[in-house]
């Protein structure tokens, strides 16, 4: 057999191994759903719309979802798990998996157009075949919120399709992975969790779940691809991605039980049918977690002794293949069961429309008290420094310093970040423009100047360990190239972060923008992150302690600081004259007896906004200060050295040039 036949042998193989484990998932799907037609037709009160909706929308949607799992475990295998060239051009591996990424972000777009016509059916009670001129489904995708998710899963699936197109270096796979993650989005607002009580832990519990899981089994796919072909550094990237699968894993059990609870007592796993595929789902992510540790133990352990033994790894990866394709199916299925009826049932306007209850207006009491975890934020609080301890642990295990004083802003500024959100802060903000104000503040200024001075790249670049000669690159590889980038060095431009920090919330505030998202907790995540993203950003360029790629000096920062917060202040008394009042649709919506006088809560908020900005600009001033003076103390002992070394030559000679001009003006008098 020739070598060409081989590798068209070897494709043939993957294709049908990848259309099986796909049918597995749809079939799956769609039989559960045909099983439960009949309870989710009386829930629902609507029409049979026919065979093919009921059973093709599930089956497009379990094949579709695996489609994207691919996408995003290929561009993770052309990122992270098999190095680059020298030049950073991908080698044969990276280029391979690059392609099957763009090959299933293809079909994953178009499984994810044709959900649109199929939901519209299957939400009309319509036959799907009323809808299937493209424009007429495009058009009613706009007011049914499931299908209108599915249309920008699809654009954005396209978008990322079309952007691997031109791809041949390194440089742009890790944008492509991230891509690739934004397209399941869409996913997370669709399904019980985004609505009814609670919305807002179910929401942010299955949008960490949905993730992860798809992290987690398009990675497996794509190492299996590249196990199966006899790719190269199979050994690094089974080592790479056995350490991704285990986190997985632990924030899978995790957030699943998050949003379990949420949606039901525990006695109704076993007398309700959504009870039951949930166990289903239970059982099946304890098989992969058994799976996963028998890979570690076996496949994994026999390619590091020997790259060339690939056979336990891909038995043992065909069957946890088998069993994502079960478990995505029973997801899929799980979706389009009504759960159980909720222990409230005459839920108040809050409870509906944020997730929760009030107790009353805002004292000091329930702000310190009263908490309400934030799944997503508060999570990555902790996440953050329990990452950062260990990086200081591990500097300290090798006897090397770190500055106490960095390590206690780090934590003070996660801390910072745990009470703005999941605090009484957190639980008020959806229903209060003031205290919405407070934690702008708290997250655009006070959280990430604690962050910045935490150092924590320099932490990272003297944690990680560093790649050898002729090794493939690292995590600390991986950061020195983000850093000296071209997209690094445009962001950490004193105006464009200037630009970015600023225009954000006027661009937010004074536009419809805010009136727009004011009732989705979708907007408020948005705006969280971007509050933290655009503040860590400015204060990394203006009082960083890490490096940048386009430094600047301390007065030049000094100026930055001068020119940008000043307009923090400005903002709030805008807001305070302001006769609109912000969102005042969502907030009279909600009914609350306590929280009447929308104008004045929106002009107690442009006042804290006025004066949050003294205590940020007296850190920034500090620390300007001290990091001016180290400089200068630098300066002066590098000067110090120089003329020790050369025996004050630099003096001497200035001394001399006095004398010569001292002699030449007598000379001249005489």
């Amino acid at each position: 057999m020739t070598a060409t036949s081989a590798t068209r042998g070897r494709s043939a193989t993957i294709m049908l191994m990848l259309v099986g484990v796909m049918t597995l998932a749809g079939a799956t799907a769609a039989g559960i759903s045909a099983l439960s037609l009949a309870e989710s037709l009386t829930a629902t009160g609507l029409p049979d719309p026919g065979p093919v909706t009921t059973l093709g929308l599930p089956f497009v949607r379990a094949a579709g979802e695996l489609a994207a799992a691919l996408a995003v475990g290929s561009f993770l295998l052309a990122a992270f798990l098999v190095p680059p060239q020298d030049s950073g051009v991908l080698d044969v591996a990276g280029y391979r998996a690059l392609r099957w990424g763009r090959a299933a972000s293809g079909i994953w777009a178009v499984c994810a157009a044709l959900l649109v016509p199929l939901t519209v059916s299957d939400v009309s009670g319509h036959p799907v075949s009323e809808f299937l001129d493209p424009a007429t489904a495009w058009r009613l995708a706009g007011l049914v919120e499931t299908a209108s998710a599915w249309r920008w899963t699809a654009l954005l699936a396209a978008v990322v399709m079309v952007a691997s197109l031109p791809v041949l270096r390194w440089s742009w796979t890790p944008i492509l992975f991230a891509g690739s993650l934004l397209t399941l989005l869409p996913l997370a607002l669709t399904g019980h969790s985004a609505s009814g009580g609670s919305h807002d832990v179910a929401t942010n519990s299955l949008l960490i779940h949905l993730l992860v899981a798809v992290l987690w089994a398009g990675g497996l796919l794509a190492l299996l691809i590249h196990a199966m072909r006899g790719g190269e550094h199979a050994d690094l990237a089974a080592r790479r991605f056995s350490m991704i699968a285990l986190w997985c894993f632990v924030a899978m059990g995790l957030s699943g039980v998050i949003n379990a609870l949420v949606r039901l007592a525990p006695a109704e796993l076993v007398t309700t049918d959504y009870g039951r595929l949930l166990l289903a789902k239970i059982a099946a992510l304890a098989a992969l977690g058994l799976i996963g540790f028998g890979q570690r133990r076996r496949g994994v352990a026999a390619l590091q002794a020997d790259p060339t033994k690939r056979g336990p790894l891909i038995r043992l990866a065909l069957t946890e293949a088998v069993v994502f394709a079960l478990t995505f199916g029973v997801a899929v299925a799980l979706g389009r069961t009504p759960p159980p009826p909720p222990k409230v049932l005459d839920m108040s306007i809050p409870m509906v429309t944020i997730g929760y209850d009030f107790a009353g207006p805002p004292t000091v009491a329930r702000i310190l008290f009263d908490w309400r975890f934030d799944v997503l934020l508060g999570s990555a609080a902790m996440v953050l420094a329990g990452v950062y301890l260990a990086g200081v642990l591990r500097l300290r295990r090798r006897g090397d310093a770190w500055p106490a004083g960095r390590t206690t802003a780090w934590m003070l500024g996660c801390l910072t970040l745990l009470f703005a959100t999941s605090s009484g802060t957190g639980r008020y903000m959806a229903a209060m423009f003031s205290v919405h104000m407070v934690v702008h503040m708290l997250l655009s200024m006070l959280v990430p100047i604690l962050l910045v001075l935490g150092g924590p790249t320099t932490l990272a670049l003297r944690a990680l360990p560093a790649a050898g000669r002729g090794e493939p690159p690292g995590m600390r590889e991986w950061l020195l190239a983000a850093l000296h980038s071209r997209f690094s060095r445009i962001l950490t431009n004193p105006v464009v972060s200037s630009v970015i920090f600023v225009v954000g919330f006027y661009g937010l505030y004074f536009s419809s923008l805010f009136d727009t998202i004011a009732g989705s907790h979708t907007g408020h995540v948005a705006m969280n992150v971007h509050f933290i993203l655009s503040g860590y950003l400015f204060y990394w360029v203006v009082i960083g302690v890490d490096p940048t790629p386009r430094p600047i000096s301390p007065l030049a920062k000094l100026a930055v600081v001068f020119a940008s917060l000043p307009l923090h202040g400005f903002f709030g008394v805008f807001l305070m004259g302001m006769h609109k009042v912000l969102g005042e649709w969502f907030y009279g919506s909600l009914g609350l007896p306590w929280h009447t006088d929308l104008a004045g809560d929106q002009h107690l908020g442009g006042a804290i906004t006025w004066s949050a900005g003294e205590l940020p600009l007296l850190i920034v001033m500090i620390a300007l200060l001290v990091q001016w003076h180290r400089s200068d103390q630098r300066t002066a002992k590098r000067l110090d050295r120089a003329a020790d070394r050369d025996e004050d030559a630099e003096l001497a000679a200035y001394n001399a040039m006095l004398a010569e001009y001292s002699r030449h003006d007598g000379a001249a008098k005489g």
